[in-house]
């Protein structure tokens, strides 16, 4: 029960009026107020499945948790700071090449609007993936949709790229992304910068494209800027320099070890704060032939580090990620 509030001078009391149940027309008001409460209740039911049906469409529109591909192996996870994330990642294996496109899309935004938007864009990805093979070209392609609808369109930042998994090399195009990190076997580290800017802001903007190789033990890093930018209690961002020296301390591992790691890593150093943006990774590991490289597994990471729901109180309750625990080899 509330207490009276001292104020200098004076005694105020914040107390709710009692209101006796034998007064004219106190069980009816209650009655109504009961009525108002149970409608509240049952409404906000309903959009509690709404928003849970939503979430299982955006994971069928992802990628697999969990995909291998010739000698690689691909996982993924979304993260969502609300009940839908505006973080996307999708795959693409085409059936006459067997190249793989992949795509890591970031929506400027959270919640609800993002995620509607972040459908848009993967559409948009696909189309222009159909029509051309190239990542630039592909990207200029979607930057020129985006802008099309420059009003109502938020800005969006993209990574994509086409590998040849017979050869290992991997062409991609950073739209305003964060960028990309490969971890060679040998120790060496390489940011995958060539691009251009984020989606959204020039028409006829023009955009690079990179070229790399990977090899036998090599480890691809997509993210968002979720994780380089969550903080800690002292308001100090994860940043390059921590995800680096995480990517090092778990580059020899399976990629579901690699890609927990990091997330654990992330959320340890945030806590006890609550995550404050959606948080996407992407690990790619080109194993050795011999199969040697990486312990794929079935099923979710055999890492003892657990990822931890930092949502907080009021969020989506269909789970900690966004993706299912789903396995395809193709």
């Amino acid at each position: 029960m509330s207490q009276p509030r001292l104020l200098p001078g004076r005694v105020v009391d914040i107390r709710a009026p009692h209101l006796p149940r034998n007064e004219p027309g106190s069980r009816a008001r209650c009655r109504d107020l009961e009525g108002k409460l149970a409608a509240l209740q049952s409404e906000n039911s309903r959009l509690q499945a709404a928003l849970f049906e939503a979430a299982q469409v955006h994971r069928r529109l992802c990628a697999p948790r969990l995909v291998r591909h010739g000698d690689f192996v691909i996982a993924s996870e979304i993260f969502a700071v609300n009940s839908l994330p505006g973080d996307f990642f999708v795959i693409d294996i085409e059936k006459g090449s067997g190249d793989v496109v992949l795509a890591l899309g970031d929506i400027c935004g959270k919640g609800l609007a993002a995620a509607m938007w972040a459908t848009y864009l993967v559409g948009l990805v696909g189309a222009h993936a159909a029509a051309s093979p190239d990542p630039q070209a592909i990207v200029a392609g979607v930057n020129r949709e985006v802008c099309r609808m420059s009003t109502v369109a938020p800005l969006a930042t993209l990574f994509l790229a086409r590998l040849d998994p017979a050869s290992g090399r991997l062409d991609y195009c950073s739209a305003g992304h964060p960028p990309s990190l490969i971890m060679r076997a040998s120790g060496q580290l390489e940011a995958l910068s060539e691009g251009g800017t984020l989606l959204g802001v020039m028409p006829d903007a023009s955009f690079d494209r990179g070229r790399v190789e990977m090899g036998p033990g090599d480890v691809l890093l997509a993210y968002s800027d979720g994780i380089l930018e969550s903080c800690n209690i002292a308001d100090q961002e994860f940043g390059y320099e921590r995800l680096e020296e995480q990517l090092r301390r778990a580059r020899t591992g399976s990629v579901e070890a690699v890609l927990f790691s990091v997330l654990g890593a992330v959320q340890d150093f945030a806590a006890p704060r609550s995550l404050s943006d959606d948080t996407s990774l992407v690990v790619v590991r080109r194993d050795n032939p011999q199969g040697d490289a990486a312990d794929v597994g079935h099923g979710r990471s055999n890492s003892p580090r657990q990822v931890r729901d930092r949502r907080g109180p009021g969020k989506a309750t269909s789970g900690v990620f966004t993706h299912s625990p789903q396995r395809a080899d193709l």
